[in-house]
Protein backbone atom coordinates (compact mmCIF):
# COMPACT_ATOMS: atom_id res chain seq x y z
CA UNK A 1 0.00 0.00 0.00
CA UNK A 2 1.78 3.13 -1.25
CA UNK A 3 0.65 6.42 0.30
CA UNK A 4 1.20 9.84 -1.29
CA UNK A 5 1.42 12.86 1.01
CA UNK A 6 1.01 16.33 -0.46
CA UNK A 7 2.74 18.98 1.63
CA UNK A 8 4.84 16.29 3.28
CA UNK A 9 7.76 18.62 4.02
CA UNK A 10 5.76 21.21 5.99
CA UNK A 11 5.24 21.65 9.74
CA UNK A 12 2.30 19.25 9.71
CA UNK A 13 3.20 17.11 6.71
CA UNK A 14 6.51 15.91 8.10
CA UNK A 15 4.71 14.50 11.16
CA UNK A 16 2.23 12.73 8.89
CA UNK A 17 5.11 11.22 6.94
CA UNK A 18 6.89 10.06 10.11
CA UNK A 19 3.72 8.46 11.45
CA UNK A 20 3.03 6.67 8.18
CA UNK A 21 6.60 5.38 8.04
CA UNK A 22 6.06 3.89 11.49
CA UNK A 23 3.25 1.73 10.05
CA UNK A 24 5.69 0.20 7.57
CA UNK A 25 3.85 1.39 4.46
CA UNK A 26 5.76 2.82 1.49
CA UNK A 27 5.48 6.62 1.64
CA UNK A 28 5.84 9.03 -1.24
CA UNK A 29 6.02 12.81 -0.75
CA UNK A 30 4.89 15.33 -3.35
CA UNK A 31 7.13 18.40 -3.53
CA UNK A 32 7.66 21.25 -5.96
CA UNK A 33 11.44 20.89 -5.68
CA UNK A 34 12.90 17.54 -4.67
CA UNK A 35 16.40 19.04 -4.79
CA UNK A 36 15.90 21.14 -1.66
CA UNK A 37 13.86 18.63 0.35
CA UNK A 38 15.48 16.48 3.04
CA UNK A 39 13.20 13.48 3.47
CA UNK A 40 13.49 10.86 6.19
CA UNK A 41 15.13 7.60 5.19
CA UNK A 42 12.75 5.38 3.25
CA UNK A 43 10.66 8.19 1.78
CA UNK A 44 10.35 8.59 -1.98
CA UNK A 45 10.32 12.21 -3.16
CA UNK A 46 8.40 13.00 -6.35
CA UNK A 47 8.19 16.43 -7.95
CA UNK A 48 4.82 17.86 -8.87
CA UNK A 49 2.57 20.86 -8.33
CA UNK A 50 -1.05 20.63 -7.18
CA UNK A 51 -1.79 23.73 -9.23
CA UNK A 52 -0.57 21.94 -12.36
CA UNK A 53 -2.32 18.54 -12.42
CA UNK A 54 -0.45 17.47 -15.57
CA UNK A 55 2.70 17.30 -13.41
CA UNK A 56 1.21 14.69 -11.06
CA UNK A 57 1.11 11.57 -13.23
CA UNK A 58 4.34 10.10 -11.88
CA UNK A 59 3.45 10.98 -8.29
CA UNK A 60 0.10 9.18 -8.50
CA UNK A 61 1.39 6.10 -10.29
CA UNK A 62 0.88 3.03 -8.08
CA UNK A 63 -0.61 5.02 -5.20
CA UNK A 64 -3.38 3.46 -3.09
CA UNK A 65 -4.05 6.30 -0.63
CA UNK A 66 -3.58 10.06 -0.78
CA UNK A 67 -3.38 12.93 1.69
CA UNK A 68 -4.49 16.07 -0.16
CA UNK A 69 -4.23 19.74 0.81
CA UNK A 70 -7.20 22.03 0.42
CA UNK A 71 -5.09 25.16 -0.03
CA UNK A 72 -1.91 26.08 -1.85
CA UNK A 73 0.80 28.71 -1.59
CA UNK A 74 1.82 31.15 1.09
CA UNK A 75 -1.53 32.95 0.89
CA UNK A 76 -3.47 29.74 1.58
CA UNK A 77 -5.54 30.16 -1.58
CA UNK A 78 -8.16 27.41 -2.10
CA UNK A 79 -7.04 24.60 -4.38
CA UNK A 80 -8.70 25.24 -7.75
CA UNK A 81 -7.59 22.07 -9.52
CA UNK A 82 -9.16 19.53 -7.19
CA UNK A 83 -11.52 18.11 -9.80
CA UNK A 84 -8.70 17.32 -12.21
CA UNK A 85 -6.51 15.86 -9.47
CA UNK A 86 -9.27 13.58 -8.20
CA UNK A 87 -10.05 12.34 -11.68
CA UNK A 88 -6.38 11.50 -12.17
CA UNK A 89 -6.23 9.86 -8.75
CA UNK A 90 -9.21 7.62 -9.44
CA UNK A 91 -7.81 6.63 -12.83
CA UNK A 92 -4.45 5.83 -11.20
CA UNK A 93 -6.11 3.44 -8.74
CA UNK A 94 -6.20 5.58 -5.59
CA UNK A 95 -8.91 4.20 -3.29
CA UNK A 96 -8.79 6.32 -0.15
CA UNK A 97 -8.07 10.00 0.57
CA UNK A 98 -7.89 12.38 3.49
CA UNK A 99 -8.42 16.03 2.63
CA UNK A 100 -7.18 18.91 4.77
CA UNK A 101 -10.31 21.02 4.36
CA UNK A 102 -13.36 21.92 6.45
CA UNK A 103 -15.59 20.17 3.90
CA UNK A 104 -17.96 23.13 3.74
CA UNK A 105 -19.21 22.77 0.18
CA UNK A 106 -16.58 24.68 -1.77
CA UNK A 107 -15.39 23.57 -5.21
CA UNK A 108 -12.81 21.08 -3.97
CA UNK A 109 -15.24 19.58 -1.50
CA UNK A 110 -17.87 18.99 -4.17
CA UNK A 111 -15.27 17.26 -6.33
CA UNK A 112 -14.18 15.07 -3.42
CA UNK A 113 -17.74 14.01 -2.62
CA UNK A 114 -18.37 13.10 -6.25
CA UNK A 115 -15.06 11.32 -6.81
CA UNK A 116 -16.18 7.80 -5.92
CA UNK A 117 -13.21 7.46 -3.55
CA UNK A 118 -13.26 6.72 0.19
CA UNK A 119 -12.90 10.28 1.43
CA UNK A 120 -12.56 11.90 4.85
CA UNK A 121 -12.35 15.65 5.47
CA UNK A 122 -10.06 16.75 8.31
CA UNK A 123 -9.95 20.27 9.70
CA UNK A 124 -7.54 21.24 12.51
CA UNK A 125 -8.81 24.64 13.63
CA UNK A 126 -5.29 25.68 14.65
CA UNK A 127 -2.02 23.82 15.17
CA UNK A 128 -0.10 24.11 18.43
CA UNK A 129 3.04 24.28 16.29
CA UNK A 130 1.99 27.77 15.19
CA UNK A 131 3.34 28.96 18.55
CA UNK A 132 6.82 28.31 17.17
CA UNK A 133 6.38 31.60 15.33
CA UNK A 134 6.82 33.32 18.70
CA UNK A 135 10.13 31.63 19.47
CA UNK A 136 12.56 34.31 18.25
CA UNK A 137 10.78 37.13 20.11
CA UNK A 138 10.46 35.06 23.27
CA UNK A 139 14.14 34.07 23.30
CA UNK A 140 15.29 37.63 22.61
CA UNK A 141 12.74 39.70 24.53
CA UNK A 142 10.69 37.39 26.71
CA UNK A 143 7.52 38.71 25.15
CA UNK A 144 4.72 37.70 22.77
CA UNK A 145 3.00 40.45 20.77
CA UNK A 146 -0.25 39.52 19.03
CA UNK A 147 -3.51 41.12 17.87
CA UNK A 148 -6.88 39.69 18.94
CA UNK A 149 -5.36 38.53 22.20
CA UNK A 150 -8.73 37.58 23.69
CA UNK A 151 -9.51 35.03 20.97
CA UNK A 152 -9.67 31.45 22.18
CA UNK A 153 -8.86 28.49 19.97
CA UNK A 154 -8.94 24.78 20.68
CA UNK A 155 -5.55 24.22 19.07
CA UNK A 156 -4.58 20.65 18.23
CA UNK A 157 -1.18 18.99 18.53
CA UNK A 158 0.30 18.32 15.10
CA UNK A 159 1.15 14.78 16.16
CA UNK A 160 -2.50 14.12 16.92
CA UNK A 161 -3.43 15.25 13.41
CA UNK A 162 -0.72 12.98 12.01
CA UNK A 163 -2.05 10.04 14.02
CA UNK A 164 -5.56 10.65 12.70
CA UNK A 165 -4.38 10.87 9.09
CA UNK A 166 -2.30 7.72 9.45
CA UNK A 167 -5.09 5.65 10.98
CA UNK A 168 -7.65 6.72 8.39
CA UNK A 169 -5.38 6.15 5.39
CA UNK A 170 -4.03 2.79 6.55
CA UNK A 171 -7.04 1.28 8.30
CA UNK A 172 -10.07 2.94 6.72
CA UNK A 173 -13.45 2.94 8.44
CA UNK A 174 -14.05 6.70 8.25
CA UNK A 175 -15.29 7.15 4.70
CA UNK A 176 -17.78 9.95 4.11
CA UNK A 177 -17.05 11.73 7.39
CA UNK A 178 -15.80 15.21 8.28
CA UNK A 179 -13.79 15.71 11.47
CA UNK A 180 -12.90 18.99 13.15
CA UNK A 181 -9.72 18.21 15.07
CA UNK A 182 -9.00 20.02 18.34
CA UNK A 183 -7.02 19.73 21.51
CA UNK A 184 -8.66 19.19 24.93
CA UNK A 185 -9.22 22.88 25.75
CA UNK A 186 -9.59 26.33 24.20
CA UNK A 187 -6.83 28.79 25.08
CA UNK A 188 -6.10 32.45 24.32
CA UNK A 189 -2.65 33.62 23.19
CA UNK A 190 -2.12 34.90 26.73
CA UNK A 191 -2.98 31.45 28.12
CA UNK A 192 -0.48 29.83 25.77
CA UNK A 193 2.17 32.38 26.73
CA UNK A 194 1.69 31.43 30.38
CA UNK A 195 2.02 27.73 29.54
CA UNK A 196 5.23 28.38 27.61
CA UNK A 197 6.63 30.38 30.53
CA UNK A 198 5.89 27.54 32.93
CA UNK A 199 7.47 24.96 30.63
CA UNK A 200 10.56 27.05 29.87
CA UNK A 201 11.02 28.12 33.48
CA UNK A 202 11.22 31.83 32.70
CA UNK A 203 9.10 34.98 32.56
CA UNK A 204 7.30 35.55 29.26
CA UNK A 205 4.90 38.47 28.93
CA UNK A 206 2.00 38.98 26.53
CA UNK A 207 1.22 42.28 24.78
CA UNK A 208 -2.05 42.86 22.94
CA UNK A 209 -1.59 44.68 19.61
CA UNK A 210 -4.00 46.75 17.57
CA UNK A 211 -4.33 45.91 13.87
CA UNK A 212 -2.09 48.87 13.02
CA UNK A 213 0.57 47.81 15.50
CA UNK A 214 0.46 44.23 14.24
CA UNK A 215 0.80 45.38 10.64
CA UNK A 216 3.83 47.53 11.50
CA UNK A 217 5.47 44.72 13.48
CA UNK A 218 4.96 42.05 10.82
CA UNK A 219 6.06 44.40 8.06
CA UNK A 220 9.28 45.10 9.98
CA UNK A 221 9.78 41.33 10.28
CA UNK A 222 9.64 41.01 6.51
CA UNK A 223 6.16 39.60 6.05
CA UNK A 224 4.66 40.13 2.58
CA UNK A 225 1.68 42.48 2.51
CA UNK A 226 -0.65 39.74 1.28
CA UNK A 227 0.39 37.57 4.22
CA UNK A 228 -0.30 40.39 6.67
CA UNK A 229 -3.68 41.06 5.09
CA UNK A 230 -4.55 37.36 5.25
CA UNK A 231 -3.69 37.01 8.93
CA UNK A 232 -5.52 40.14 10.04
CA UNK A 233 -8.55 39.25 7.94
CA UNK A 234 -8.56 35.69 9.23
CA UNK A 235 -8.45 36.65 12.89
CA UNK A 236 -10.97 39.47 12.45
CA UNK A 237 -13.51 37.12 10.90
CA UNK A 238 -12.78 33.82 12.63
CA UNK A 239 -15.98 32.29 14.05
CA UNK A 240 -16.34 31.68 17.76
CA UNK A 241 -16.66 27.97 16.97
CA UNK A 242 -12.84 27.72 16.84
CA UNK A 243 -13.08 27.56 20.64
CA UNK A 244 -15.38 24.52 20.52
CA UNK A 245 -13.63 21.35 21.72
CA UNK A 246 -14.47 18.21 19.75
CA UNK A 247 -14.01 14.50 20.46
CA UNK A 248 -12.73 13.75 16.94
CA UNK A 249 -9.14 12.90 17.88
CA UNK A 250 -10.27 10.43 20.54
CA UNK A 251 -12.95 9.00 18.25
CA UNK A 252 -10.35 8.09 15.63
CA UNK A 253 -7.31 7.25 17.79
CA UNK A 254 -9.01 5.83 20.86
CA UNK A 255 -7.16 8.16 23.25
CA UNK A 256 -7.54 11.77 24.44
CA UNK A 257 -5.74 14.50 22.49
CA UNK A 258 -2.47 15.94 23.77
CA UNK A 259 -2.66 19.22 25.72
CA UNK A 260 -0.88 22.48 24.97
CA UNK A 261 1.01 22.06 28.25
CA UNK A 262 2.41 18.78 26.90
CA UNK A 263 3.38 20.49 23.65
CA UNK A 264 5.03 23.35 25.56
CA UNK A 265 7.02 20.93 27.72
CA UNK A 266 8.27 19.05 24.66
CA UNK A 267 9.40 22.32 23.05
CA UNK A 268 10.57 24.15 26.17
CA UNK A 269 14.18 24.49 25.01
CA UNK A 270 13.02 26.39 21.94
CA UNK A 271 11.62 29.17 24.13
CA UNK A 272 14.41 29.60 26.65
CA UNK A 273 16.34 32.86 26.60
CA UNK A 274 19.36 33.44 24.40
CA UNK A 275 22.48 32.13 26.09
CA UNK A 276 20.62 29.87 28.52
CA UNK A 277 21.54 26.23 28.86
Amino acid sequence: MTILVAGGTGNLGRHIVERLLFTGRPVRVLTRDAGVARPPRGVEMVEGDLEQPSSLAAALDGVDALHLLGTTGADHAPLRTGGEILTMAAEAGVRRITVLSPGDGQGLDEAVRGSGLEWTFLWPVDLMANALGWADAIRAEGRVREPYGDRRTASVHERDVADVVSIILTEGGHAGRSYVLTGPQALSPADKTAALAAAAGREIHFTHLTDRQARELWRAQGWPEEGIDFMLRMWATVPTTVADVTSSVERVTGRPPRSFAQWATAHAATFRSLGSA
